[in-house]
């Protein structure tokens, strides 16, 4: 069977078995296999595969029907224009969190100073410190996490980035941030934290429920203690007139407790931003001068 082939019998096999966006994932699956970017697939459709390739095609086609994530199966995605390791020890990057990183890059206090200090609360993968790195030289950044094994796979990352001498990145499971950094330490802070209820954690679809780590999605009884922990910190961590960016739900609306918490926590300019579909989602505010 030529490529072409193989994914016109996959796809339906696929739907069948429930996997979103089947065709998608099936390119992306194929582009793998074949070596090549999935837009330059359709110029190999005709060539018929060596036996290997066609197992390894058949590996990953299991794997898919299984439920377990295609960025999983490929083992690395692209999120802004850097390639990630993926795996099941952290969150897969999606593309709302691409938008985070660019209300970051775009807000003026990222020009206002020679060299901003960016933390990433809660790094994951570590895609939006090394995103912000990337994009960002003279900026210093640093990323923290909960998950040992998360540090792990983020620090992978930067290695294979060759950002490593660029991002920090510190487990702080057993750990107290007020003992990793000072007081007035970034100029920004910028967070994915979990924001799913406990309750609609477990109403997620069976390849984000059973395969991403839990840790990274529940959020708690409202979805919000994390958001909340992460304001209170950037609080004593971003210098006077600092600026926070967070990463939402819409849909359990979230927008209007969370601004009301970071007013009351000192934030002023409270700014609410929607995602590419229209969802409010992404939220961003400063640290009000003088404190």
């Amino acid at each position: 069977m030529t490529i072409g082939e193989i994914i016109t019998a996959t796809v339906p096999y696929l739907e069948k078995r429930g996997v979103a966006d089947a065709r998608l994932a099936t390119e992306y699956l194929a582009a793998r296999v074949m070596r090549c970017k999935r837009l330059e697939l359709p110029a190999r459709l005709h060539e018929t595969p060596e036996e290997t390739r066609v197992e390894a095609m058949r590996r990953g086609v299991a794997r898919l029907a299984a439920g377990e994530p295609v960025q999983y199966v490929l083992g690395r995605w692209d999120f802004r224009g850097i390639t990630l390791k993926t795996d099941r020890r952290a969150l897969i990057p999606r593309t709302e969190t691409e938008q985070l990183v660019q209300l970051l890059l775009d807000d003026g206090i990222m020009s206002s100073c020679d060299t901003p200090r960016v933390l990433d609360y809660g790094t994951g993968s570590g895609c939006i410190a090394l995103a912000v790195a990337a994009e960002a030289p003279h900026a210093k950044v640093a990323g923290i996490d909960t998950s040992a094994e998360a540090i792990a796979l983020a620090m992978e990352n930067a290695e294979a980035l060759g950002l490593a001498d660029r991002v920090s990145f510190v487990n702080t499971s057993e750990t107290d941030i007020a003992d990793v950094f000072d007081a007035q330490s970034f100029e920004a802070i910028v967070s994915n934290p979990p924001y799913i209820s406990s309750d609609a954690c477990n109403r997620l679809p069976v390849s984000v429920r059973d395969f991403e780590p839990r840790i990274a999605l529940d959020g708690g009884p409202d979805g919000m203690y994390l958001l909340r922990a992460v304001i209170e910190d950037a609080s004593t961590l971003l210098v006077s007139g600092g600026m926070i960016f967070l990463e939402t739900s819409f849909e359990e609306r979230q927008q209007a407790p969370i601004s009301r918490f970071l007013e009351n926590s000192g934030f002023e300019d409270v700014r609410i931003s929607k995602d590419l579909s229209g969802a409010p989602r992404l939220i961003s505010a400063r640290l009000a001068s003088g404190l």
